[in-house]
């Protein structure tokens, strides 16, 4: 089987069959063109660890941050195993190989003030003020992903007419969102009060500028779903009007909600489940934040915390 042909094999597989998102499939294609770029004129199933170390190390030297070097073994590291699979490679040359070491950073959080104060700010009743309100409480109310707040439909659609059915949706009557987040993997978010109240208040005029059959809970000006890049901007320019002294992005909202919220009940497991981790240890991080926030409480208020000059 030729390099580009079981590539693409290995890509259509991701996407049709273990149903991973565009977004997911495309990183992939990426690591593994730079793969082929860097095995030149060796076949990859002739690759061994030694060249894969040495790839890493030119990655590292290219300036190709830790993370982004992890990301891109694993991406290796699974093409190969599934050559294998196929008998197309006797071994997994990126097993045992691992990256650069990656500096420790905690999740930005914005303070449980700051949160408030931008979900909670609707500047007029305007149709785009009412969309962005209902979206930022939506976000910070349910610690939604970007992906997984562009994707909702605004009630559930039965498949009809040569559409699907809708996998994502808001029931403002149960007061919960069902959302696909990673992994296709399904789960449902409670949706707070205030948001609530956001929502009927958009859903009450979103009709006036929706294009014909469209499902989407946000649209854009011109009627269609609203894009991911275009919630990130009206976020930061509506924290930069605001005046909170930081960018504030989507995934912003959902560290604080996770981190506010573990703050309030210390129930990590109900964290998990909301956030739809699949490893508690994604979730643990929170509670460094969290040991973040006391210490600084501590460091400020306490008359033995900090040491005599």
């Amino acid at each position: 089987m030729a390099a580009a042909s079981a590539v693409d094999d290995f890509l259509a597989e991701l996407s049709t069959q273990r149903r991973m998102s565009p977004h997911t499939t495309t990183a992939y294609a990426r690591d593994l063109a730079r793969l082929a770029e860097l095995a030149g004129a060796t076949e990859l199933p002739a690759l061994t660890s030694h060249d894969i170390r040495h790839f890493v190390g030119r990655l590292h030297s290219g300036g190709l941050a830790p993370s982004s070097i992890a990301r891109t073994l694993s991406a290796w590291r699974s093409f190969f195993q599934w050559l294998g699979d196929r008998g197309q490679a006797k071994v997994n040359p990126v097993v045992g190989v691992r990256g650069p070491r990656r500096p420790k950073r905690l999740p930005k959080a914005l303070s449980a003030d700051q949160a408030v104060t931008l979900a909670a700010n609707s500047p007029d009743d305007s149709l785009l003020s009412r969309r962005d309100h209902a979206l930022v409480e939506l976000l910070y109310s349910s610690g939604l992903r970007l992906s997984e707040l562009t994707s909702l439909d605004w009630r559930h659609f039965a498949a009809q007419g040569g559409q699907p059915a809708s996998v994502s949706w808001v029931d403002l009557e149960g007061a919960e969102a069902t959302v696909r987040g990673k992994g296709s993997k399904t789960r449902a978010v409670p949706i707070g009060a205030p948001a609530v109240e956001a929502l009927k208040r958009w859903l009450a005029v979103r009709s006036t500028i929706q294009a014909c059959d469209e499902r989407a809970l946000f649209v854009s000006t011109r009627g269609e779903r609203l894009a991911p890049r275009s919630v990130q901007a009206r976020l930061a320019q509506l924290a930069r009007r605001l005046g909170l002294g930081v960018h504030v992005h989507p995934h912003m909202l959902r560290h604080s909600f996770a981190s506010h919220l573990l703050q309030s009940s210390g129930d990590l497991r109900a964290v998990q489940e909301l956030l739809g981790h699949a490893n508690i240890a994604t979730t643990q991080i929170y509670t460094q934040l969290d040991w973040q926030h006391l210490a600084k409480a501590y460091d400020a208020a306490h008359p033995r915390a900090r040491r005599k000059p």
